[in-house]
């Protein structure tokens, strides 16, 4: 009989005791405590069970459920005497990042510094005992909310000690999300401060730590060890490329059409793998985001669960801000293609938006995108080059919508030129485009004084717009050969009754021309002179059903003819 599917439960008890639906991912503690390593970093994409894993973690090997084997009986780790022995005999410190969302750096602390507060709170039984002295409950109640920095990156460290004098053993750390925080430190401004506090914070409780006898640190992306692992050399980084607990977060193909099967949902199978397939950890393929499944699993209906299940606000300002090669390979991903480019699998912040291998290595972490194959090459020095591509139909449709609303501020003018544009109404077109580019122009980092780059960005930000709206009825692709050149955009209707369009962006030079309508004139010239109509010519089309404009721009003023 299927179970009930339970949406949002993070507890690892919780499921177990509600009788919910569970895949059982037990393995991941032999697998962990077998591989001896003192600190552990996972990295995955959001959503994919770190933090149930984490609550898993915890209440297997902390004291606080010592009677509490009866969670994991029927579970894989159960099979073996000698897990059956270690369950319930650690004490555990478990913290969680998860919800440090703030503005500035100061919220951001005070929220961290309240989260050490309430562990502390947690264990102030110890205040009770006589394994501290005076001096150390004084530091223990020192630990508040508004405590100082020094106290607060030392007081992870302190409690590990505290604890050790009081069972006589090492603690097991915990620490779910740890790059939430700094994600939203370099989105609202504040890096600087929160990576200093943080490095000390992280030095004392991980690397300076004698009492500490494992730790585990989950979160989406593997910050540079520059920026705050500058002194842990004792840390086992596990990223989505590495092949470590690669079934251990997110559901394995042969658990979802189980799951499936079980729920009455078997004819969905292909359909299921063709919107929610496509994860790949390590060389193990076809992982399924849990998310999505689940909520598959409760509606029996396919949605676009997980790509929008929180703020994609970070990648769309890096794809939108980004320059004409950015928008370019992105234009290939929403046509199911295929880009190559090294990756950095350590993410650094500061350089998001001057490293074009910086933003698709966020993509892939946080799994936007998939490694369909890698190559080493040997271009100045050994280089790893990947094959990359959009992750599945999920991801694909929310980065549709995610330009959609780029447009949208213009207040129905885009769709308006775009109208236009189909019927060949040149006036419409001049009058409408006027409007677009007073409104989106600096949507596209083009900015306030004009230059002859402004254009670049804002044409390949123009050319997604119109991939997501005419999608159905045209083929469009820019920056592509054709003739004796590269054409800027090209629209090749999927019906050939319908007319193919050519587009070619030209900035005012003063020095050649002496209006925007010679602007225009030698743009419709370089069509015509490049010969970009032959490969459409190849194809079929007629010269009378291919259109061809000319964009002039003169900073944020452009004459379409």
């Amino acid at each position: 009989m299927a179970k009930t599917v339970a949406i949002g439960i993070q507890s690892f008890a919780e499921i177990i005791e509600g009788n919910y639906f569970y895949i059982d991912k037990t393995d991941f503690i032999k697998e962990w405590w077998e591989s001896g390593d003192s600190v552990t970093l996972i990295t995955r994409p959001r959503r994919f069970g770190k933090t149930l894993n984490m609550s898993m973690l915890e209440q297997f090997f902390s004291l606080d459920y010592a009677d509490r084997g009866d969670l994991f009986e029927g579970l894989s780790i159960w099979q073996e005497e000698k897990y059956r022995e270690l369950q319930g005999t650690y004490p555990v410190i478990s913290l969680s990042f998860a919800n440090i969302k703030e503005v500035d750096y100061e919220s951001a602390r005070y929220q961290i510094c309240q989260m050490i507060a309430d562990v502390y709170n947690k264990n102030d039984f110890l205040l009770e005992s006589d394994v501290l002295n005076d001096a150390d409950k004084n530091y223990f109640r020192s630990v508040t909310a508004e405590m100082s920095s020094v106290v607060a990156t030392m007081a992870i460290h302190k409690l590990s000690h505290f604890l050790y004098r009081y069972y006589g053993k090492k603690v097991i750390i915990l620490l779910d999300e740890y790059d939430t925080p700094m994600q939203e430190a370099y989105v609202k401004g504040f890096w600087d401060e929160l990576v200093a506090f943080t490095r000390s914070l992280f030095n004392s409780t991980f690397k300076t730590n004698p009492y500490l006898a494992r730790a585990v640190m989950t979160g989406i992306t593997r910050v540079s060890k520059e920026s705050i692992f500058s002194d842990l050399n004792n840390l086992k980084v596990v990223t989505t490329t590495s092949n470590e607990y690669a079934t251990a977060f997110g559901f394995t193909e042969e658990e979802v059409f189980n799951a499936l099967d079980d729920n009455g949902y078997g004819d969905k199978k292909e359909v299921v793998k063709k919107w929610y397939d496509g994860f790949t950890f390590g060389s193990k393929t076809d992982i399924y985001n849990p998310w999505s499944i689940l909520n598959f699993l409760d509606t029996g209906k396919i949605g676009t669960y997980w790509a929008n299940s929180s703020s994609n606000s970070l990648v769309g300002k890096l794809i939108r801000e980004g320059d004409k090669r950015i928008k370019i390979n992105f234009e290939s991903l929403l046509h199911g293609e295929i880009i190559r480019c090294s990756l950095d699998e350590q993410i650094v912040y500061n350089q998001l938006g001057k490293r074009e291998g910086a933003i698709w290595s966020l993509l892939l972490a946080s799994g936007y995108l998939k490694v369909i194959k890698s190559e080493e090459k040997c271009i100045a020095g050994k280089k790893v080059m990947y094959d990359l591509t959009l992750t599945n139909l999920e991801v694909e449709d929310m980065f549709y919508d995610m330009v959609s609303g780029w447009f949208e501020e213009t207040g129905g003018d885009y769709n308006d030129f775009v109208e236009a544009l189909l019927i060949d109404n040149l006036d419409a077109m001049n009058e409408y485009m006027e409007l677009v580019t007073e409104d989106i122009f600096s949507s596209f980092d083009t900015g306030t004084r004009p230059s002859r780059k402004q254009p670049e960005r804002f044409y390949h930000g123009f050319v997604l717009g119109l991939i997501v709206d005419l999608k159905d009825r045209y083929d469009i692709t820019s920056n592509r050969e054709s003739g004796f050149g590269r054409y800027d955009v090209m629209l090749e209707p999927k019906n050939k009754e319908d007319d193919a369009i050519i587009i070619e962006f030209k900035v005012f030079n003063s020095k050649k021309e002496k209006s925007l309508e010679d602007t225009v004139k030698s743009a419709l010239d370089q069509i015509e002179e490049k010969d970009y109509a032959a490969g459409l010519i190849a194809k079929g089309f007629k010269e009378e059903n291919i259109r061809k404009y000319g964009f002039a721009f003169e900073g944020k003023k452009v004459l379409i003819g």
